[in-house]
């Protein structure tokens, strides 16, 4: 709100009159600005909600603007970019990992001194920036549209899946936003600021999926999946769903179900970093209830092998997210009967990079010319997109250099990293411990 008394301090010899001319032309175009001091803190939020608070610490959401891959790779993809439109998309990533702090003015752009970021900035996508979202301006780069509080002393309302609750320190008010997949939408799909590049289409592959079905007993949402895991129950599409009966404070009466908020996606590393390991584990539970596998070999003797991977689990793309960042592959080990390995594909070398005849699963972007890209401000066209949608499934044909013996084991593993070592092994400074390999899932076969 416009603070008068301020204006007239800092207006020198102005006479009053046009000092609240100013301010109300200040005043009138400014009047859905957000100021950070709007906002109350997680820290305040687990007076009430300490089994959600605890749930929410140390899981991606909280972590991402801490997140020190996403950090460091973010900044080297940065520098040396000499396009306007490239260097407009590279800066812009705080929009998503630092929302509020984008939304009330620091950071506005990635080479800002994130030093600099208020606290309560940095604690990432945070219960007050979801729950004061109250509507949807544009489904991608974070088009949430918030509605926050005065701060602590006079919150607002808070918006959630409810129409009963009655809390104390706030308002209370039920959004069927908050029930839809909508509402992680508008930051989990993500457009090329300035060329319109599809980086990420999580939302979108989820939408178009048989899980967004016309038959509301038949709907899954993001929500229908992520946020009813919990440690022992990975709840994706190929594993039962159950609901978590409990409470969504610590005083009040139990409900049927309580959405879990530990937010888990496939990183199995970074919340180990902060002291989130359980969040690591719930992200390989997930991961390994994903896909499966099977082998056909009919050809065998034409030193061709047929591989399917099927989309099981996920309500999107596997993977998903930035696609020519994550990495799924297959493995492929054929042994003879004395376990000799005569044949082998999608293993790593010893810079722990993939080898070049690896099945990948992936996006590939491209710089519009038809060359391939690794920097996705670089990105104006998609060359490739081999992923594998949701309940769907891909066969990739194998050429084997040799025709197995008889009583050969094949094995193939169906593997999943984060990121690319080859990105990482480029980025100077401390060298990066590799990620973990996570097996998603394997198959073993006698000729």
């Amino acid at each position: 709100m416009f603070n008068y008394k301020r204006w007239l301090k800092i207006s020198g010899g102005l006479s009053a009159g046009v000092v609240m001319l100013f301010a109300a032309t200040l005043f009138a175009s400014s009047e859905d600005v957000i100021h950070i001091d709007q906002f109350i803190s997680p820290d305040t939020c687990s007076g009430c909600h300490s089994e959600i608070f605890e749930q929410w610490e140390n899981s991606m959401h909280s972590l991402a603007h801490k997140d020190p891959v996403y950090s460091r790779v973010s900044q080297f993809l940065r520098k040396g970019l000499i396009n306007e439109g490239e260097i407009k998309e590279a800066e812009s990533c705080v929009k998503c990992h630092t929302p509020v702090g984008y939304l009330t003015g620091f950071p506005q752009k990635l080479s800002d001194d994130l030093s600099k970021t208020p606290e309560i900035a940095t604690q990432g996508i945070q219960c007050d920036y979801c729950h004061s979202a109250e509507t949807v301006k544009q489904m991608y780069n974070n088009g949430l549209v918030l509605k926050p509080g005065q701060g602590e002393d006079e919150p607002g309302i808070k918006y959630g899946p409810f129409d009963d609750a009655e809390p104390d320190f706030h308002e209370a008010e039920y959004s069927k936003l908050h029930t839809e997949s909508e509402i992680c939408g508008t930051c989990h799909d993500v457009k090329h600021v300035a060329f319109g590049t599809d980086l990420e289409t999580t939302y979108t592959e989820w939408k178009n999926s048989p899980y967004n079905s016309k038959d509301p007993q038949q709907k899954i949402t993001c929500q229908g999946c992520h946020m009813y895991q919990r440690p022992g129950i990975p709840a994706t599409g190929s594993t039962p769903r159950p609901e978590n009966p409990g409470a969504a404070t610590d005083y009040s009466d139990e409900r049927p179900h309580i959405f879990t908020h530990y937010f888990v996606g496939g990183n199995a590393s970074v919340p180990g970093q902060f002291d989130g390991e359980a969040k690591g584990q719930m992200a390989i539970e997930r991961l390994k209830n994903a896909a499966t596998l099977s082998v056909d070999t009919s050809l065998i003797q034409q030193k061709k092998l047929n591989i399917t991977v099927s989309n099981t689990g996920a309500g999107h793309s596997i993977p998903t997210g930035v696609g020519d960042l994550r990495q799924v592959w297959l493995e492929i080990t054929i042994q003879d009967k004395a376990n000799k390995i005569n044949f082998q594909t999608g293993v790593l070398n010893h810079r722990h990079e993939l080898s070049k005849d690896a099945v990948i699963f992936r996006t590939i972007f491209g710089d519009g010319k038809g060359n391939e890209v690794i920097n996705i401000a670089k990105a104006r066209q998609v060359l490739k997109d081999n992923r594998i949608k949701a309940k769907q499934s891909v066969t990739e044909t194998i050429d084997l250099s040799v025709v197995p013996e008889k009583d050969a084991m094949i094995i193939v593993r169906l593997l999943y990293r984060g990121m690319p070592q080859k990105i990482l092994n480029l980025i100077p400074g401390k060298p990066f411990e590799p990620l973990p390999i996570v097996e998603m899932a394997k198959v073993q076969k006698r000729i």
